[in-house]
């Protein structure tokens, strides 16, 4: 008489689909913004209150960033150390957000303000699920 073991895979490709789902959306998002960036930041610079220069150098990181997020993404398993990385780099944004918002160095519009605001809170939403995840994972 043989024994069934009950198969532990389903479980664990669920954690990893949503997983994979979470950061494709940060890539997906990441990607955007990264062009929008790079693309308009000679006419965001003024609406925005923030100088071009780090808009275009921002727009830059974050394709590159979001190159890396997707490739992730794209693996069956996305390896854990460099999903944590992700999260790490989503937490240091946030922050950084926080700071341009806190400390005078800048003056950003309102419009300015609610841009870093709000990516600021989608951020950490990505690196809140990003984090949920990984440990279902």
């Amino acid at each position: 008489m043989s024994v069934q073991s009950e198969s532990t895979t389903a479980p664990t490709f669920a954690a990893h689909g949503l997983l994979r789902f979470a950061l494709k959306l940060d890539a997906a998002v990441t990607a955007a913004n990264g062009l929008a960036y790079l693309a308009a930041f000679w006419l965001l610079d003024g609406w925005l209150g923030l100088p071009a220069a780090l808009l275009a150098v921002a727009g830059a990181f974050l394709l590159a960033f979001a190159a890396f997020v997707g490739r992730l993404a794209a693996r069956p398993e996305p390896a854990s150390a460099a999903v944590l990385g992700v999260i790490v780099v989503n937490a240091v944004w946030v922050a950084d957000s926080v700071l341009l918002l806190a400390v005078d160095g800048f003056s950003p519009t309102l419009a300015g303000q609610v841009v870093v605001a709000v990516q600021a809170a989608g951020v950490a939403a990505f690196a809140a699920l990003q984090s949920i995840a990984l440990r279902r994972a």
